[in-house]
């Protein structure tokens, strides 16, 4: 179990970033950090069902589905996969759905809302790139720390 505050980290971290949106939690674990894997898809979550399928090893997902909350990039069985293989939590740019059942998986997740529609499969997106939402710079490897206060990320590790 994790046992920062993301209020003390930025306290001792002053040049940490927040990402400025107001987060809702879904997973069990409200509070979850890592190393950042990151996807920049928009209602298409096909980059996010091949990553959830990889070890995690305790990583976190950034998924940067523009703020849309017209398609769930999330769904029960992802969440479930993502938590079997080890990933530590999703922040999620958009939105997710089967809240219910994703509110008992091993997992935290981020996400600004939920709806009950599924993504179109077209194979779009982009992986392994700088995303900035939020008025924060997010690249692949820096280390993301969440709670209910929010989400910090930082290039070096603060715990």
């Amino acid at each position: 179990m994790q046992t920062f505050a993301t209020p003390d980290l930025t306290d001792a971290a002053p040049d940490a970033q927040v990402i400025e949106l107001q987060w809702r939690n879904f997973g069990a674990h409200p509070r979850f950090a890592g190393q950042a894997v990151t996807i920049k898809c928009h209602e298409d979550n096909s980059l996010v069902k091949q990553a959830v399928g990889e070890a995690g090893a305790g990583r976190v997902l950034v998924v940067d589905g523009g703020g849309s909350l017209r398609r769930a990039l999330l769904g029960d069985m992802l969440a479930e996969e993502a938590a079997r293989n080890g990933w530590s939590g999703l922040v999620i740019n958009g939105a997710v759905r089967d809240v219910d059942e994703i509110a008992t998986t091993a997992l935290g997740v981020k996400a600004l809302g939920a709806t009950p529609l599924k993504t179109e499969k077209r194979g779009e997106g982009q992986r392994d790139i700088c995303l900035q939402f939020g008025g924060a710079r997010i690249a692949p490897g820096d280390y993301i720390y969440a709670d209910n206060n929010g989400v910090v990320v930082s290039a070096a590790p603060l715990v």
